[in-house]
């Protein structure tokens, strides 16, 4: 799908960019160009290191900022697929900080769409958060926002053959800034503060999360907004997992969290429709055929006032699968040192 092609990810310094990068090469060595596009020299500086250029003459470091139109349209000059990944992140930072997350998360994706129209990029994969859907803090606003902004967007391609599509999930295993790291580096302390003991979050490992994105952008028709089946995890099964002899006082939830997350709504459930491997939410107005496309894909409606929250999920991963998968996806010595 991949080689001979041109692909650029913005944010792509991230723990999704980093993942996304080694199974692209892995899995399509003979892609054209593969650009990573971030603001922050050092850590871009450092994945460098990671793919030399000697190495790896099809990687390209590039510093932009998504607020800087102008910078994005250079950048997406002969790109064929764009993943944006980069926003802010931090729930409790943009609560602090509202302009500047209004700005990168919002104002972002409309440049990415402005710099998308009128070059040669055919597909565009945004990435979402649960906190998009029915946001209370606005770090979800501002992603529902973009959301919405990149489903849109179809509307306005005029005759340029490009789509746009979206990828929902929760809580990704390991990444930066994530609850799993940071109780690791606190286990030595002796003490991991617990929020709320009955909190629940989504689970996608990095692996799944490229793997959705990249689904996505083979079969994405434009309008989509793909949702994967995933577990959830209770925060002090995590806690358990990670330090069972460590102290877990409850600190009370910060501000603009969210006891349980949600992906899918019940008003979302009258255009939400079950792949198997995923949930689809589809735009109420589409550029093609819908038989086609549930033809296409088996696609099954799912029943009126569906809805897809992390408290009630069908499946939780237990302590034990938990410190398993910790070892297995976020660091290789936890199991050992358990």
């Amino acid at each position: 799908m991949l080689n001979n092609k041109n692909i650029l990810i913005t944010g792509g310094t991230g723990s999704l960019g980093k993942e996304l990068t080694k199974t692209i090469l892995q899995k399509w060595p003979n892609v054209e160009r593969l650009i990573i596009y971030s603001r922050d020299e050092q850590k871009q500086f450092q994945m460098a290191q990671e793919y030399p250029a000697d190495r790896y003459p099809m990687i390209r470091f590039f510093i932009g900022d998504v607020r800087d139109l102008e910078r994005l349209k250079r950048a997406f000059i002969g790109v064929d697929y764009v993943i944006h990944a980069a926003a802010m992140k931090h729930v409790h930072i943009a609560e602090y900080n509202p302009d500047e997350c209004v700005k990168t998360n919002i104002g972002g994706a409309e440049n990415v769409i402005k710099a998308t129209l009128g070059s040669n990029v055919t597909d565009v994969v945004a990435l979402s958060t649960d906190k998009a859907c029915a946001p209370i803090n606005l770090y979800g606003a501002t992603k529902l926002a973009s959301d919405k902004l990149f489903i849109a967007a179809n509307n306005i391609v005029g005759k340029q053959n490009v789509k746009f599509s979206v990828v929902r999930y929760g809580n990704v295993m390991g990444s930066n800034g994530s609850v799993i790291p940071f109780f690791l580096s606190r286990r030595a302390s002796g003490v991991l503060p617990i929020t709320d003991p009955t909190m629940t979050r989504f689970n996608i490992s990095l692996a799944d999360g490229v793997k959705m994105v990249l689904h996505a952008l083979e079969h994405a028709w434009g309008g989509e907004l793909y949702v994967p089946k995933i577990p959830s995890y209770r925060i002090t099964d995590v806690a358990e997992a990670i330090g069972p002899e460590c102290e877990k006082p409850v600190i009370g939830i910060r501000p603009g969290e969210k006891i349980h997350e949600e992906m899918i709504t019940s008003s979302d459930s009258f255009t939400t429709y079950d792949l198997g491997e995923y949930y689809v939410i589809l735009p109420q107005v589409t550029k093609w055929s819908l038989p086609d496309y549930i033809k296409k894909f088996d696609a099954q409606l799912v029943p009126s006032g569906f809805n897809y929250t992390s408290g009630d999920n069908e499946e939780f991963e237990t302590v034990e699968s938990l410190r398993a998968l910790i070892g297995e996806h976020v660091d290789s010595s936890f199991v050992a040192d358990s």
